[in-house]
């Protein structure tokens, strides 16, 4: 991306699990110097490891996202340390598995915080330092949730749809000013990610994703492929394509079908252990290292089909074309 022979700096919020860290990972094997930005300090350094073992270079900065201060202070530290940053990706996140009737004004507000204002923050955090060199390439890592609410996640599902609209709002504004910066949403599918072990829940079993269910891998490329080209959406999945346009044309039908499965279908059969741990004010990988991966890798997909379609259209168009043009002329042909 930048102009110079220097490595790629690049700063990932919720970089100590899940798709953050497994991002701070796909940038580190591009050669890449990864800023680690999250609360848990044995995740942020399983990260570090993770990073400098496949050749990039690490700085670990403990921060919590909701913190507009801590979060510009984090990007000069990063400038201070690697130089001007490349790439910034919003990825951190909290949630509550809950009934609207059951949720709290502090648990709202916490999931907010985290979830809508910490990309704020860090965009605005990026933007002060990209658009003054009119270059650089923000990623929010969305959801399918942006545009489908479902139940048992408002307080995520409204926040996911706060970023969406403060996106649409921004693309305006970079395009009026002929910036060069680019900005781009990555809309997932479900992902085996140990947030379904520590989020807060009141739910009577076991949270879990909803099938079909990727790897935080597959994520983590779709995120790194978005920051250098200039799409303004990525769906990473055809079950997030479905969740997006399947809304927009029919959302009481949405509505219906998710009222039917929508319980069932993001819990297991495990009753929830009621003295269980959750990250939603305090990091539960502060001193164990969970990793990217939850504990669902045996139902998990390495591949997305539908993501490796829309990253090649332009290859797929052409060989599509090739294909028609061929057929047409051997109809011509066999017409003579």
């Amino acid at each position: 991306m930048n102009q110079t022979n220097r490595p790629d700096v690049v700063v990932v919020t919720g970089a100590s699990a899940g798709v953050g860290r497994a991002t701070a990972l796909a940038f580190a094997e591009r050669g890449a110097h990864v800023a680690l930005l999250a609360r848990g300090r044995a995740g942020l350094e399983g990260a570090r490891r993770d990073v400098e073992a496949a050749g990039g270079r690490a700085l670990v900065i403990p921060t919590d996202v909701a913190d507009a201060a801590a979060v510009e202070d984090a990007a000069a530290q990063v400038e201070q340390a690697f130089g001007p940053i490349d790439v910034w990706v919003n990825s951190a996140m909290a949630s509550v598995f809950s009934p609207v009737k059951e949720m709290t004004p502090e648990d709202y507000r916490r999931v907010t915080e985290v979830t809508y204002l910490g990309y704020v923050y860090g965009t605005l955090a990026a933007l002060k330092r990209m658009l003054p060199r009119d270059k650089g390439s923000i990623v929010q890592v969305g959801s399918a949730l942006a545009y489908r609410g479902i139940p048992l996640q408002s307080a995520y599902c409204g926040a996911k749809h706060a970023i969406q609209g403060f996106c649409d709002s921004l693309h305006a504004e970079l395009i009026h000013d002929k910036s060069h910066v680019r900005l781009t949403m990555v809309q997932l599918p479900a992902h085996n990610t140990p947030q379904f072990g520590w989020v807060k829940s009141r739910l009577p079993n076991k949270a879990q994703p909803v099938p079909p269910i990727f790897q935080p891998e597959v994520a983590a490329r779709a995120i790194v492929w978005a920051a250098y080209h200039n799409r303004r959406e990525v769906y990473v999945g055809l079950s997030a394509a479905i969740a997006i346009i399947g809304n927009k044309l029919a959302p009481g039908l949405g509505d219906w079908y998710l009222a039917r499965n929508g319980y069932s279908g993001q819990q297991t059969d495990e009753p929830l252990e009621p003295d269980r741990r959750h990250n939603l004010w305090e990091p539960v990988d502060d001193e164990i290292d969970y990793g990217a991966h939850g504990s669902f890798d045996a139902r998990a997909r390495t591949w997305s089909p539908y993501l490796w379609a829309s990253q090649n259209r332009g290859l797929l168009g052409a060989a599509g074309a090739g294909v028609a043009s061929a057929a047409l002329t051997a109809f011509l042909w066999k017409g003579r």
